[in-house]
């Protein structure tokens, strides 16, 4: 588990990025861009694919604009904003982070404004669902992650999903070997995937919902668990995995046991982090079924799912 985390950690492998930076250059600029595709697709099932050639991708990628499935389609370039708000990216606050799983405190967390969910739950609703934030120059932050004593940095919100160019462009100007972890709803295209694909070491997923009804009803996103389990899929093939699910009131049947069942007959030794400390905030009010905290049987049930999957949870 984590297996290759902890070797960065150790210093037994270097981080993704480093590899991709080490890549030699081209000039892919004026090059087509199924062609550059194509290339990345070549890099990847040789090894890493180059920094440079990822980061022209995605320059690509922002004139019309799909990094999340909803596919605005919007040009980012010309400041046109899509359903997460996002145009140029800005950052809502960056620390040194005390409060993840253990394996890894202390992180340096990035919080991104804008989100390319709408959770009426959302727990950190004032980071994604209003505009705000503050500009940092990529070099000025790589220069912050440089000098703390972080074991990662960890890439949040909001969502990161839309923030995918600023990121490359930070890892840019990075030098120190420290593992890069993706702490996203998972909701990205099957192309950012492959964008992040050796590029990030661990992914740090929010998995919330085991069936689209419930993911339409609450987040307002569409084919959510064929898009979701897609992207756990591929990311495993790359990174390590470390899942989350906030348990909520009234879908324990719906949602948690059908995610824990997939997840134990798909995934290859993830950690699963259930959590139980969902509290009622936001739009939760217009929703009479989750405005509440789960009561005592519903504990007791995450207790007793807890020793059905003792190698998940």
């Amino acid at each position: 588990m984590l297996e290759r985390y902890q070797k960065i950690l150790e210093s037994d492998e270097i981080p993704y990025f480093l590899e991709a930076k080490s890549k030699s250059d081209d000039d892919y600029t004026g090059r087509g861009t199924e062609e550059l595709w194509h290339l990345h697709d070549q890099q990847l099932k040789e090894g890493v694919p180059s920094l440079e050639l990822k980061e022209e991708l995605a320059d690509r990628m922002l004139q019309n604009c799909h990094f999340c499935e909803r596919r605005c389609g919007v040009d980012r370039k010309r400041e046109e904003k899509g359903y997460c708000g996002v145009t140029e990216s800005k950052i809502s606050s960056e620390f040194l982070h005390l409060g993840e799983e253990d394996e890894l405190v202390p992180s340096h967390t990035i919080f991104f404004s804008g989100c390319t969910f709408g959770c009426v739950f959302c727990q950190n609703w004032e980071i994604s669902q209003r505009e705000g934030g503050k500009d940092i120059e990529p070099e000025i932050l790589a220069n912050k992650i440089t000098g703390t004593r972080a074991k990662n940095v960890n890439w949040v919100g909001g969502d990161p999903t839309p923030n995918i160019p600023y990121i490359i462009e930070v890892l840019k100007h990075l030098s120190k070997p420290t593992p890069q972890v993706w702490n996203s709803n998972m909701y990205l295209t099957g192309k950012s995937m492959d964008i992040l694909a050796k590029l990030m070491d661990l992914y740090l997923t929010d998995f919330k919902y085991g069936n689209d009804e419930c993911a339409k009803k609450l987040s307002k996103v569409k084919n959510y668990t064929e898009i979701v389990k897609r992207n756990h899929l591929k990311a495993e093939k790359t990174g390590d995995l470390i899942i989350r699910h906030l348990v909520l009131p009234d879908h324990l049947d719906c949602c948690t046991k059908p995610l824990l069942r997939w997840i134990d007959n798909n995934l290859d030794d993830p950690k699963v982090n259930i959590m139980t400390q969902y509290r009622p905030t936001y739009k939760a009010k217009d929703h009479p079924e989750i405005n509440r905290y789960l009561n005592s049987h519903e504990k007791r049930e995450v207790r007793r799912l807890k020793r059905e999957y003792p190698h998940l949870v």
